[in-house]
Order: C-alpha cells, then sequence, then structure tokens
C-alpha cells in the first residue's frame, strides 16, 4: 500500500535538532565540512549545523566546499530548460499566488493544442530542446486528459526538422492510475512543490480547493514513483516559513523517498517568493530570505544531496543566478513566460509571478559561456534509459560524467550551429576547444567524436 499520511514529516524532531544545533560550535561546522567531501551526503543533524553557521570565514567554507563538489560531480556543465505554461485556469486559493481562483487581476487562459504547439515551436526556435509544462490546478472540460494531451502536443511539435526531446511535467497531484497515464506519454520528470512543510502555515495560505490536503499533495511523488516514474522533483516556496524548517523537513522528504523506494529526487527546486499580482503576501513574505540564506541554501543543499539536480529559476535576478552556479545550481531556465502563450505574446500581468531575469535565451547562453559554464541541452540519459535507480547507480561513483560531460559540448555545439547570435557563436566555439583539450582519454576521444559529428551535420547524437 502506497502511504498516504504526512507521518514522515515530524515536525518535534526538527524542533529538537534546530533547538540543539542553533548555535553551533566552529568545530562543529568544521567537521560537518569535512564529511561533506565525501560527498555521502549529511544528517538532518548535519544541515542544521550548516544553517547555523554564521561566522563569515564559515560560511565561506561552505560556499568554497559546495563549488569544490559541484564540480567534481556535474563539472562546468548546466542544462538548460524553460516553463511552459499550458493554462493559468485553478480552483485553488493559495494567498501567495497570482493564479488563485478569486484573483480577478490576471487574464484566464487555457491553451488548445494548437496553441500549445505553436508555443512550442517558438521554444524550438530559441534553440530549446527541453520543457517544464506546467498548468493551474484545473483544467478545461476534457479534464485530466488535456494535459495528456498537451504532452502529446508539445513532442508533435516541430520547427525546421527539429524538436523538443524532453518533456517534464509540473501539475497538480494525481491518483496512481493518473499517473500511469502521465508515463505512458513518455514524460521526463514529475516535479510537484510542496511550498511549506510547515503544517500549520501550510494551513493559513491555503485556505481553498484540493491543495489545502497536505498529506494528498507530500505523498504525490510516492505515487508517480510507485507508476514507474522514476525521477520526480520536489521544492519548497522559501518565504512561506522559517527556510531552516524547511531544509529539514525537505530531508525528511527525502529520507522517506529512499528509504521506500531506494533513490531521492532527481532533482530540487529552490524557489524564492517573488511579487505576484493580486497576492500581498507574495510581496511581503512572512519569513522573507535574505540574498546571504539564500545562497547557503543552495550550498546546503549541494553537500546533503550530492547527486541531486537543483533547479534554479528565472524568478532570480541575472546576479543572482550567476552567483549560485558555483553553489550547487545544475539547471536554470532562461528566456522563460509564466503567462500561457506568453512566447507568442508579451502579458506579464497574467503570469504566476515577477520574473528576475528578463534577457532572452541568447544572451543567457553567451553569459552562461562567458562564465566558463557549459549549456547543455542534452537529453540522452532520458533516451538511453539512464534515469531513477540507474542514473544515481552511475553519478555516485562519478561515471555519469564521462557520458555528461561529452553530451554537454555536443547538444550546446548543436545550439551554437543552428540558433546562436554570431558573437555567442564565438565565445561557445571557443569554450568547446577549450573544455575538450581540457579533457583526458576517454571523455576527450568522447567528446571530439561527437562535436565532429555535430558539425558534419549530424543532430540529436550522446553517449
Amino acid at each position: 500500500m502506497i502511504n498516504t499520511k504526512s507521518d514522515f514529516i515530524n515536525d518535534q524532531s526538527i524542533s529538537e535538532i534546530l533547538t540543539n544545533y542553533s548555535k553551533p560550535e566552529a568545530a562543529q561546522v568544521k567537521d560537518v565540512l569535512t564529511k561533506a567531501r565525501e560527498m555521502k551526503g549529511l544528517s538532518l543533524e548535519d544541515v542544521a549545523v550548516l544553517t547555523g553557521a554564521n561566522d563569515p570565514s564559515q560560511i565561506q567554507e561552505l560556499f568554497d566546499t559546495a563549488n569544490d563538489i559541484k564540480d567534481t560531480i556535474y563539472g562546468k556543465r548546466l542544462v538548460m530548460f524553460a516553463p511552459l505554461y499550458i493554462t493559468n485556469l485553478c480552483a485553488n486559493e493559495c494567498t501567495y499566488c497570482a493564479f488563485r481562483a478569486k484573483n480577478k487581476a490576471i487574464v484566464r487562459k487555457a491553451l488548445n493544442q494548437e496553441e500549445v504547439k505553436r508555443e512550442t515551436e517558438a521554444l524550438i526556435k530559441q534553440g530549446h530542446k527541453r520543457v517544464l509544462l506546467v498548468a493551474g490546478e484545473s483544467y478545461p472540460k476534457q479534464g485530466f486528459q488535456y494535459v495528456l494531451d498537451s504532452v502529446r502536443a508539445v513532442y508533435e511539435a516541430s520547427y525546421n526538422n527539429d524538436n523538443i526531446r524532453r518533456v517534464n511535467v509540473n501539475v497538480a497531484p494525481l491518483t496512481l492510475e493518473e499517473f500511469k497515464l502521465l508515463k505512458n506519454e513518455k514524460i521526463g520528470t514529475y516535479q510537484i512543490f510542496q511550498e511549506t512543510y510547515h503544517r500549520e502555515t501550510y494551513k493559513k495560505v491555503h485556505i481553498g480547493g484540493k491543495k489545502m490536503d497536505y498529506d494528498w499533495r507530500v505523498t504525490a511523488p510516492h505515487r508517480a514513483m510507485e507508476a514507474g516514474i522514476d525521477d520526480v522533483g520536489i521544492g519548497v516556496l522559501f518565504g512561506l516559513y522559517d527556510y531552516r524548517y524547511e531544509l529539514l523537513a525537505l530531508m525528511q522528504h527525502i529520507q522517506e523517498l529512499e528509504r521506500v523506494y531506494g533513490v531521492g529526487p532527481h532533482t530540487i527546486s529552490v524557489p524564492r517568493m517573488e511579487p505576484a499580482t493580486g497576492s500581498d503576501m507574495a510581496s511581503q513574505p512572512p519569513f522573507p530570505v535574505s540574498d546571504l540564506d539564500f545562497k547557503k541554501i543552495v550550498a546546503i543543499l549541494r553537500l546533503a544531496v550530492p547527486y541531486t539536480g537543483i533547479i534554479m529559476s528565472t524568478r532570480e535576478s541575472e546576479q543572482m543566478r550567476r552567483d549560485t552556479f558555483a553553489l550547487g545550481v545544475s539547471q536554470i531556465s532562461a528566456g522563460s513566460r509564466t503567462n500561457p502563450g506568453g512566447y507568442e505574446e508579451e502579458d506579464e500581468i497574467s503570469g504566476q509571478f515577477s520574473l528576475g531575469d528578463h534577457r532572452p535565451m541568447d544572451e543567457v547562453i553567451r553569459d552562461v559561456a562567458q562564465m566558463g559554464y557549459v549549456p547543455s541541452f542534452c537529453t540522452g540519459c532520458y533516451r538511453l534509459g539512464r534515469t531513477g535507480q540507474d542514473f544515481m547507480d552511475m553519478a555516485k561513483p562519478g561515471a555519469i560524467k564521462a557520458h555528461c560531460g561529452p553530451n554537454a559540448l555536443s547538444s550546446f555545439m548543436e545550439y551554437l550551429n543552428n540558433y546562436a547570435s554570431p558573437e555567442t557563436f564565438k565565445i561557445g566555439t571557443e569554450l568547446i576547444e577549450k573544455t575538450i583539450s581540457g579533457l583526458e582519454g576517454v571523455p576527450a576521444d568522447r567528446a571530439r567524436k561527437l562535436v565532429d559529428r555535430v558539425n558534419n551535420g549530424h543532430s540529436d547524437v550522446y553517449c
């Protein structure tokens, strides 16, 4: 039987740990950072110690350790994606969200399948290969079938014989049977955020609709994995409650997934509350997270779950996104819009939240490359079945890097040849050559062969 209760989120345990480790000794912080370098993860107590570290030298060591671990596991690779909002219809009353049911300040829209295809084509023209399909938690008359049809429409869309190669999905919690139907559409990751793990806060901010059911939402990843979806993504909306509590509860959720299914989440998202049309709370978070604490959150997560992808959205400013690349972020969105139809027509008023990074895709890619990071459009692992436990089995000994590094370079070369501006092309090709020259052995040979194949007219090459 699938667990449908949230008893694995233990408030008393979290409270006791935070009390006991609120003011850690310097030696305790040092010991945790030393343990983290073994890249075997951290306990709840370890995480609490790091949240209590406030000395500037300790924080710098935390950041340096996160950077080293990120480089060891992922190298200078950043996976690129874009959200694709298909509807902002919603039956829930979430006080922090522009999509809430009673908000009259936004225009409601549900894209039909032709519109979904046009939005997808707009993303393909930017160079995207991977999208995150997002929907408000209410659908048109087709019901859940609308989501399935939309996934199919994204895969069917094309531009100049190019297409989207991986569709991840962020929709309302589903039944086991619905998750099985979603898996049949060949999605990648199923993503869902608990928003806040603190029960009292959850109750206060979710005042109407099915989302009021804490247990149903927190156990959605269980049902997804039970249905055969290997990769799930979870996250917290930081600002609703004390970030220290949220981190420990997030760890409890991760440990429960590992206990039951042998593997934790494929990704963790770290959205911070941003202004949203029609929401006073969004502009004045109950527990605002400072820039420094936000960076600590990213770094601590990289140490606590070293092999899990960390996603940074365009909620954050250009500079904050840059700063977090070195702290553990491994996936970023670019050129994003958060309203249905937003890639064809500008209408940020009807978006889910305000964006912090408004730059077009090409500019983001150029900036990332100038910093020495390789933008990756690869979806090879998904097509080769390297997901869930299989991915982690290769990631933990470091074997996955021999595939992901070359694949990132070949997919970046494909982007440069087909979509980049002349300036971005120059910067990108120089980075590719510099990166390959710094490789040795099998990864170097693989990278050179794959990039040469792309330059000889092949596409979608990976190992």
